[in-house]
């Protein structure tokens, strides 16, 4: 029936789904607006964030999610991390590793990965998402809103399944 109707805007708004969903379990997408979130210091100095979504006990995959801000001169050294990662450059300039990364840049971290040193001389900002991967069942940042005892029970859980 679709390949009948014109690929527009208009002819788009009169498009309906009847269908139910084929699975009953499925959640809701949620929505989540920067502004309802305050800034909060992260890791490193001259770090800031907006995480809007990130892992709690009652949802573990949560994947942690959000802007980070880092002022002119913000940096960190190399680490590791047993979590994958991506990055995208939304404003300023950001040099990884020794490789000069502009806005519309990409970077992704496999899990697991060392994260190499980072600096940025003009500040910026950056769309972040991290989510645990099979290999090790860290957590991403953020980990302190565990308890140890809560993400052992969670490695556990997901080890069981």
């Amino acid at each position: 029936m679709s390949k009948h109707v014109p690929d527009s805007a208009e002819a788009n708004a009169t498009l309906t789904t009847t269908r139910a969903a084929s699975r009953q379990d499925h959640r809701p997408y949620e929505i989540r607006h920067l502004d309802d979130v305050e800034w909060e210091k992260i890791r490193w100095p001259g770090e800031t964030g907006k995480m809007l979504f990130h892992p709690t006990p009652e949802r573990p995959t949560e994947p942690n999610a959000g802007i980070l801000r880092l002022e002119p001169g913000g940096h960190h050294p190399e680490h590791y991390h047993g979590f994958a990662q991506v990055w995208f450059i939304l404003k300023g300039e950001f040099t990884i590793d020794g490789k000069l990364c502009k806005p519309g840049s990409m970077v992704f971290h496999p899990d697991p990965h060392v994260e190499g040193e980072f600096h940025t001389a003009t500040g910026g900002e950056l769309l972040i998402v991290q989510y645990p991967g099979p290999t090790t069942g860290e957590r991403p940042i953020y980990d302190g809103r565990f308890n140890k005892a809560e993400r052992k029970a969670i490695v556990e859980e997901r080890v069981d399944l």
